[in-house]
């Protein structure tokens, strides 16, 4: 016969309630000393909490969703990967989930996911609209964004520094004495590549530079639009002498569609892994701190459940905050021999 609270509770001598929070990882006002009483007694009577009544009684799941628009992404595992370190810290679980690149996906992964009762959900959103998002939030969930905005959300979101990070990209072949670049990829609906051209157009603009209309190449954030999107760049009457790429996959497709040309590229690039050294065409990177964002996200989102859990959400006071993470410029060759920065 399985264990109860009870019998915790009376082999390490403390009341049922004291063993309840002890349990709870995270929970605030029990001491070190007997914390570690109650879990010595738990761990030698083989207690497991039952979380199904545990929720019932707390009406809390103690579970946080995170939807992707798709899991072969890195850089979303990375920012995952950081969400996971904060909420095992705080005794809440991840549940992972894919949108699919699609809106209509992700409104039915956000619906189900509230009706199962999670409490609180961060999104990187799939299209450029998240009126579905502030519907969940106006049901009393809390949602916060990471690395997209979507218009319509009035919710807190964590991103990076977009335009900046374009913008000093861009500088970075500027003072290489390039003249001639172009901004490959990007899917305008998305904020990051809205941000990013505006970074690149900003920083040509300062330098008294008027980019040919064939020089802003957008379309698509994957590998292969970056593929197609190369191909077109270079078979253009006026070729570019440099190119910055919006996202490490068009980055990718680019490089890829090089192999096949004797072409001496230049590329700039938004986000790094561990492929990117062998790059040749990259001459520089700009890295977001993919898994700060994660954690910071996870900060976010447990500071709303928290404040839930409290009865002081009101929502009005809640949304609408961004927070805007540094980009760092680094050199190929500093990539390759981890040196410094820009």
């Amino acid at each position: 016969m399985g264990k109860t609270i009870r019998d915790v509770a009376t082999l390490a001598g403390v009341s049922t309630a004291t063993v309840s929070r002890a349990l709870a990882q995270g929970t605030k006002g029990v001491a070190e000393g007997t914390r570690t009483r109650v879990l010595k007694a738990a761990e030698s009577l083989e207690y497991r909490t039952n979380f199904i009544a545990r929720s019932l009684k707390t009406k809390s799941t103690m579970t946080v969703a995170f939807i992707v628009p798709e899991l072969a992404n890195n850089f979303f595992m990375d920012v995952a990967e950081g969400m996971g370190e904060k909420l095992i810290t705080d005794g809440y679980t991840m549940l992972l989930a894919s949108s699919g690149n699609s809106t209509e996906v992700e409104k039915r992964r956000i619906t189900m996911l509230a009706d199962r009762g999670v409490d609180g959900m961060v999104v990187i959103p799939a299209g450029s609209r998240g009126d579905h998002l502030q519907a969940i939030a106006d049901r009393g969930v809390p949602v916060v964004l990471v690395d997209r905005l979507a218009e319509g959300a009035h919710v807190d979101a964590i991103a990076s520094d977009n335009e900046k990070g374009a913008f000093d990209l861009t500088r970075a072949l500027l003072d290489d004495g390039y003249r001639r670049i172009a901004f490959v990829g990007g899917d305008i609906t998305v904020s990051t590549a809205r941000e990013r051209l505006s970074g690149f157009a900003r920083a040509l603009a300062e330098a008294g530079i008027v980019p040919e209309p064939e020089w802003i190449c957008l379309g698509g954030m994957e590998v292969q639009d970056g593929y197609r999107r190369m191909k077109t760049v270079l078979e253009s009457p006026n070729p570019p002498e440099a190119m910055v790429a919006v996202n490490l996959l068009v980055h990718l497709g680019m490089e890829r569609y090089l192999l096949g040309t004797r072409v001496q590229a230049v590329i700039a690039g938004f986000d790094t892994s561990e492929y990117t050294p062998f790059l040749p065409a990259c001459r520089y990177i700009a890295v977001q701190n993919a898994v700060e964002m994660g954690r910071s996200a996870c900060a976010k989102i447990i500071e709303g459940i928290t404040e839930k859990k409290s009865g002081s959400f009101p929502q009005e006071t809640y949304g609408g905050r961004v927070t805007r993470l540094p980009v760092t410029i680094i050199r190929h060759e500093e990539e390759k021999n981890g040196t410094k920065s820009l």
